[in-house]
């Protein structure tokens, strides 16, 4: 990708880039909806990303370039409005220069910029939080910075929660700016705290996306997170992290029906991201499989964010040789599903499993392989 946006930026803005950086997309391994309850969460960090090729300017003039508009956006440095319609995407490079300042930061003023990426749209992996950091890395090379990574992740993050509008928690920046290859990143969202847990040799990732999206899917998130809460408040903790299965049993007959089943698959999946990164570091990927399909099966019947698409791809993976495990992937209500695999599971078997869902669905869903790659960086 490297030599590909370098030729890229030359002939757009007819000079050499001074700086180009990455960032992965992310694929969530387990710990769903667990970020904003405070708990635990596994993510992998993987080998598709978007770069940034840079320059700086002396007049003042930001002009975006993205291989996948093809077209240019020109501001002057002292415009920082959201942008629309196809500009919209520079809201991601916007929020990272406005969210600078409240991190003691200097802002870029004119450049040149261009972004290419290999991460599929609208596949769950989080193209947001990769342009995010590969931006800020280049924004701070140029303006001759430095950031740690956490720091970074931070910027990423309030980003997209205060300029882009998007409420999302620390795991798509956190799994971007932590992640390495052949491990995933463990973190304790209330800190929040990383690390990165070894993934043993042979383990491949493959995405079944069905494009599918439930229609009122904005409305089911806030749903979800607002019985979360409601849980957490009849327990008479602040989130539910602090919750144990004793006092959520204790206290089922205080809670309505949906936030007792909400709060139970948050309180076990805390459990199981535990539970993975033990056998994980025991090399034991059968063990591992079954928490994700386990997993799986508790967004299906507790928390409510599964659909019969998805259901019918973990079902069928579970069934196929050499697939470990399988599960939902993002926030559900549709969207993907991940099958966590051996290397003997190959293009042969995934076609097999999108077949089947053809033949019951009538459209084929998408197949992306990938393994893991390393977190944000300067190349």
């Amino acid at each position: 990708m490297k030599q590909k946006i370098a030729a890229l930026f030359k002939q757009i803005h007819g000079r050499d880039a001074a700086v180009i950086t990455r960032a992965p997309g992310r694929i969530e391994f387990i710990g769903n909806h667990t970020d904003y309850n405070g708990g635990t969460v596994l993510g992998a960090s993987i080998n598709r990303g978007v770069c940034v090729a840079i320059a700086p300017r002396e007049d003042g003039k930001r002009n975006f370039f993205s291989e996948f508009t093809g077209k240019m956006v020109t501001l002057d440095a002292s415009a920082n409005g959201k942008q629309s319609g196809e500009a919209s995407w520079i809201n991601y490079p916007l929020g990272v220069i406005e969210a600078l300042p409240a991190f003691g930061l200097k802002v870029p003023q004119g450049f040149d910029y261009v972004a290419t990426s290999d991460l599929p749209t609208g596949a769950g992996l989080s193209s947001s939080a990769a342009i995010e950091l590969a931006s800020g890395l280049a924004f701070l090379a140029i303006t001759g910075q430095q950031a740690d990574r956490e720091t970074l992740v931070k910027i990423g993050k309030h980003a997209e929660n205060n300029f882009v509008g998007v409420p999302c928690g620390i795991l798509d920046q956190g799994v971007s700016g932590f992640g390495k290859e052949n491990s995933l990143v463990f973190i304790d969202c209330r800190g929040p705290r990383f690390d990165t847990v070894p993934l043993p040799a042979g383990a491949h990732f493959w995405i079944f996306n069905t494009h599918t999206k439930h229609a009122l899917v904005d409305g089911l998130y806030a749903t979800r997170h607002r019985e979360c809460m409601e849980a957490a408040k009849t327990l008479g903790v602040s989130l539910l992290v602090e919750a144990t299965p004793e006092q959520l049993d204790a206290a089922k007959d205080k809670l309505s029906a949906d936030a007792y089943k909400r709060a139970k698959h948050v309180v076990d999946e805390i459990a199981r991201v535990g539970r993975a990164v033990d056998v994980l570091k025991q090399g034991d990927l059968s063990s591992v499989g079954h928490l994700l399909t386990a997993s799986h099966l508790s967004s299906q019947t507790l928390f409510g964010n599964s659909t019969e698409e998805l259901d019918f791809l973990v079902d069928t993976l579970s069934r196929t040789l050499n697939v470990f495990g399988a599960r939902l992937t993002g926030g559900g209500f549709g969207g993907a599903v991940m099958a966590l695999t051996s290397e003997a599971f190959g293009d042969a078997q995934a076609r097999e499993v999108a077949d089947a869902y053809e033949a019951k669905y009538g459209v084929r869903p998408d197949i992306l392989h990938m393994l893991t790659g390393e977190g944000a960086q300067v190349l």
